[in-house]
């Protein structure tokens, strides 16, 4: 029986709720990061004050190469918040993803907690975002463009999450057809399509398939950060001991591994799932990511600290990466790829 507009709506803010709390995240799994240090440079010569971080993202110039990551979507809650990410968004000159848009697919009545974003952020980056399972539906496939008609998008984003959807007592962990209907959707709108994980990362063998059928760009959304195995166990009082909680490839390894794909394909890859600091970020970079994003960790200091709480955050994390850039004697975050990173057990 399909769910109603306010059974939607009610799950949305029960996520936004437990995403606020420390419980969500990943209890024994971590990003792998950990396990990488960065390889000091002594007789460093780089200008700290010549380090440019401007990137190009899908053809616009951005001031930092991070993601506000897609968050929420469909419910008044949804719009306050929508509201004050797209203001920080607009104000560091950063892409910015909305959260799922399939309240917007049943009713337009939610409309505006998505308009919001495009209202108060004309010309940074905006992506939309629809789950798979609702595009393996072959009814909604017709009415994809008009959700990026909806925000202005420059790109959409499906999010995978069949983990979630097994867990979720109202999922629906049917994707029969979605590769199918992917390739059909990249040609059928006309923006670029991005592929993450909600947290269980992309492997390579995965990601290659999606690259093969013109998927524009990967966020690995590897295991690390939230849990939404977690969230959905705590939504539906179940077993906290579940050995689920921890499923997932670290987002460490997902970047490594999917890197490799650059030699023969063309596509933004992005490093997500447990970025909660610019170490993290900067390792992130390392491995092969083209960008970071981030969601939870945002959205917990959005809720602390406000707009300006935001704004401070990432200047900070880049500000930092800054001065890895230095010490490891990079002058762009490209150069981190460069044999910048060794594993700890190589120090011995």
């Amino acid at each position: 029986m399909p769910e109603k507009i306010n059974e939607i709506s009610q799950r949305k803010n029960e996520h936004l709720k437990l995403c606020l709390t420390d419980k969500v995240s990943f209890k024994d799994k971590s990003n792998g990061f950990e396990n990488y240090e960065f390889k000091h440079y002594a007789i460093t010569e780089v200008k700290r004050d010549s380090i440019s971080f401007e990137s190009d993202f899908l053809g616009k110039k951005v001031s930092y190469p991070f993601i506000i990551s897609c968050m929420t979507g469909g419910t008044e809650k949804s719009e306050e918040i929508n509201s004050r990410l797209s203001i920080a968004a607009h104000k560091l000159n950063i892409p910015l993803g909305v959260g799922s848009q399939r309240i917007a697919l049943k009713s337009l009545e939610s409309k505006n907690t998505y308009k919001v974003i495009r209202k108060n952020a004309p010309n940074i980056p905006i992506l939309g975002n629809i789950g798979a399972s609702e595009l393996a539906k072959k009814e909604n496939l017709n009415k994809i463009q008009s959700l990026v008609d909806m925000i202005g998008a420059d790109a959409m984003v499906v999010h995978l999450n069949p983990l979630q959807e097994l867990l979720q007592g109202e999922g629906n962990p049917e994707f029969t057809g979605f590769l199918k209907y992917m390739e059909k959707l990249i040609k059928k709108i006309s923006v670029p399509v991005i592929v993450k994980e909600v947290g269980a990362g992309i492997s390579k063998e995965a990601a290659l398939k999606l690259l093969e059928i013109g998927v524009r760009g990967i966020d690995v959304a590897g295991a690390g950060g939230t849990s939404w195995a977690g969230v959905e166990i705590l939504r539906n009082k179940g077993d906290q001991k579940s050995l689920f909680w921890d499923w997932g490839l670290p987002t460490s390894y997902c970047l490594r591994k999917i890197s490799k794909l650059k030699k023969k394909y063309n596509f933004i890859l992005i490093g997500s799932g447990g970025i909660s600091n610019a170490f993290d970020s900067a390792k992130a970079f390392a491995l092969g990511a083209d960008f970071t994003a981030s969601a939870r960790t945002i959205l917990m200091r959005l809720n602390k600290d406000d707009i300006d709480g935001v704004i401070k955050l990432v200047t900070e994390w880049f500000d930092i990466l800054s001065k890895i850039l230095f010490l490891t004697g990079s002058g762009s975050i490209m150069e981190l790829g460069k044999g910048k990173l060794i594993r700890k057990d190589k120090l011995c």
